[in-house]
């Protein structure tokens, strides 16, 4: 896990200061690559590469980059890691019509290998046999052509876009603030967004003409653009994969097998993930919430090892965010190494004013503050982490998925008029209230209906009946601000892939397409950007087992039975566990990784918001209209309702934008 930024063009700066240029957009994302750093410029045509390295695979400098091909022609910097370059480096040698290929290696640094891969496929060809997470920027001198690009189900982060003639790109913001030419202009569409998403989703960034590159996709910016630059820097993507291409192929390839036979392999396939991506050369472990994903991942990987897995995870002392006590079952259960770590709601608010710096843009799903300090706990005694972020999205463990179809199979045939009556009356009474009701009546509910903040998907539920279909109920159930654009004076809401999805999604049930449109929005620009940001500000590397492109396929052949069944989520996904964990040290209400923002907005963080949301400043700033935000931090102070999600999408905008005015953080963040 590495950081990478550079640039193509100079932009009037003298070609001898853009090494220190370069440096100081590599010294920004220092954080992510503190164990060496690298920049390699060529002046005769304005390019110039930066790069910081997290040494993880081969520690010796032969794994240095900027990284120059054996031929000379290519010049890289990479993030990531390819967990089957081994097979590449056999595929390289063993040539092509019977004929084998000596090939000199240097060391055995999967950046070396995707070089040589380069040279004897191409890159597109390349990164179709590879199978990891990446951002790659490379240089064909012989083209003088600049190519990005990103692992398939966006693990990593790259950001680029042109600024004053020259075009910029880097793992995070920071690096490209680093560069003269970065103009900063905030888009208020990208605000408009980041309130109905709590995150701004890719191609969009908070900053004009600056975009993210999606998942699965290549970028080619030539040199002789430069003469005439474009505004922005995605004019040229094309894929060289693609969710709905995957999914299209799986509706011709479906599984055909029998529960059993499911069962067995994707306990094989998952196997296989875990145990390429165990591979490493400093220490390991993995993060373990006890829930069913990420205890999958650590009981594979504790199958598959010699000694006890080191395995992490915090807890708290508020019940309804603590699911350390489970965690430790679980760890107890397979023997691994496990490290806890209770934390006071002091030290989870020592983090909000990190943030900004940590995510670079606004974006303000409140669980990066626990994510934070998993993280910097487990980089106390590990280098590397694997997770179990994407199970939900593959094998359909949203509670969401579940409660929009049953509720709209049996709302959506009533009249508006009674819809519209039960939605005012549900929502007349304050989330506080309903939790207080039912918390009393848990006891006479069925299994499935116990859960935590009841109060809070009342309210959600209510939305359900105003809305004419099931599309426009899942936007609804992942929106915050429903009309955020009225919220930003002068924003108007860009198009995205919830609102026009590509029409191959059309033809999939409804559970499988709300799957599969968290899985191109919430899981990349959400969920990974989280971990990312969190785990890499503590030179942290995660992996993700889930995201092995061959699970995503598998998943998407099997029948919407396997993954979702009598009522439950990740049904499949249980039945591999099963064979690991008993099943009572898992079965238990779905519980949130998140802090009582709520209750800290109406107590020790009320002074803190007050100031960020400020009638007078809001109106100065010019970025909100007060009235609504007012009205709703009325509201909840009241304790009449639970705004949080409302209120920390504008915080998290107001904190960033104050943020603004620091220095860019040279020694990491």
């Amino acid at each position: 896990m590495c950081g990478i930024a550079g640039c193509v063009g100079y932009g009037g700066l003298p070609a001898r200061t853009v090494s220190d240029v370069a440096s100081r957009m590599g010294d920004a994302i220092r954080h992510r690559g503190p164990d060496d750093a690298g920049i390699w410029c060529d002046e005769a045509v304005q390019v110039a590469l930066a790069h910081r390295r997290l040494s993880i695979v081969d520690l010796s400098p032969a794994g240095h980059q900027p990284m120059v091909s054996a031929s000379g022609r290519y010049v890289m910097v990479f993030n990531g890691e390819i967990y089957n370059h081994l097979a590449l480096r056999a595929a390289v040698e063993g040539g092509g019509a019977g004929r084998a290929t000596v090939v000199a290696w240097r060391g055995h640094s999967d950046t070396e290998t995707l070089l040589a891969g380069i040279e004897a496929w191409g890159l597109e060809e390349t990164l179709r046999r590879s199978t990891g997470m990446f951002a790659i920027a490379l240089w064909d001198r012989q083209n003088r052509a600049l190519s990005l690009a990103r692992d398939r189900m966006g693990e990593k982060p790259l950001y680029c876009g042109w600024q004053r003639g020259v075009f910029l790109f880097g793992s995070e913001l920071k690096a490209l603030k680093a560069h003269p030419a970065f103009l900063g202009e905030i888009n208020r569409d990208a605000i408009a967004l980041q309130l109905r998403h709590n995150y701004i989703p890719a191609p969009y960034s908070i900053y004009n003409g600056i975009g993210k590159l999606p998942p699965g996709t290549i970028l080619q910016v030539d040199s002789g653009a430069l003469s005439g630059a474009p505004a922005g820097g995605l004019e040229k993507v094309r894929p060289f994969w693609s969710l709905a291409d995957a999914v299209e192929r799986s509706r011709s390839d479906s599984f055909a097998g029998t529960d059993t036979e499911a069962v067995a392999e994707l306990d094989g396939l998952l196997r296989d993930a875990v145990a390429r991506q165990m591979v490493a050369d400093v220490p390991l472990g993995a993060f373990l919430s006890g829930g069913v994903d990420s205890s999958t991942i650590v009981a594979l990987m504790q199958s598959q090892s010699a000694r006890p897995v080191k395995t992490f995870t915090i807890g708290f002392n508020e019940p309804d965010f603590n699911e350390a006590e489970y965690a430790n079952a679980v760890a107890r259960q397979l023997g691994t190494e496990h490290t806890e770590l209770y934390v006071t709601p002091e030290q989870a608010r020592e983090v909000i004013p990190r943030l900004p710096a940590l995510y670079d843009e606004p974006f303000s799903d409140s669980s990066q503050i626990p994510t934070f300090l998993v993280s910097e706990m487990t980089r106390q005694h590990v280098t590397v982490s694997l997770s179990g972020d994407a199970g939900d999205e593959l094998f359909g463990g949203y509670n969401r998925y579940l409660q929009a179809a049953r509720y709209w199979g049996r709302l959506s045939p009533l009249p508006a008029g009674i819809r519209k009556f039960v939605s005012r009356m549900t929502t007349s009474i304050s989330p506080r209230m309903w939790d207080a009701m039912l918390k009393r009546a848990q006891w006479a509910l069925p299994a499935d209906f116990r859960m935590v903040n009841w109060g809070d998907k009342l309210h959600k539920g209510a939305a359900v009946l105003m809305c004419r279909n099931l599309d426009e109920l899942y936007l609804r159930l992942v929106s915050h601000w429903n009309d955020p654009a009225g919220i930003v004076p002068g924003a108007s809401e860009p198009t995205t892939v919830l609102r026009q999805p590509d029409p191959r999604y059309r033809k999939l049930d409804g559970i499988e397409r709300m799957m599969a449109l968290d899985a191109l929005t919430y899981l990349p620009d959400d969920i990974l950007v989280k971990v990312d940001r969190a785990a890499m500000a503590v030179s942290l590397e995660t992996r993700v087992p889930f995201l092995d492109h061959s699970i995503v396929e598998f998943a998407w052949r099997l029948p919407l039975s396997m993954k979702v069944r009598r009522g439950q989520g990740k049904w499949i996904l249980r039945q591999v566990l099963y064979k690991y964990v008993p099943r009572e040290l898992i079965e238990r209400p779905k519980m949130g990784f998140g802090v009582p923002i709520d209750s800290w907005l109406r107590g020790p963080l009320r002074d803190w918001a007050e100031t960020l949301l400020d009638e007078s400043r809001l109106r100065r700033e010019g970025f909100f209209n007060p009235a609504p935000i007012r009205q709703k931090w009325a509201e909840h102070l009241s304790g009449a309702y639970n705004w949080q999600y409302h209120l920390w999408d504008v915080l998290m905008f107001q904190a960033w934008l104050e943020h603004q005015g620091s220095p860019i953080l040279q020694e990491g963040i």
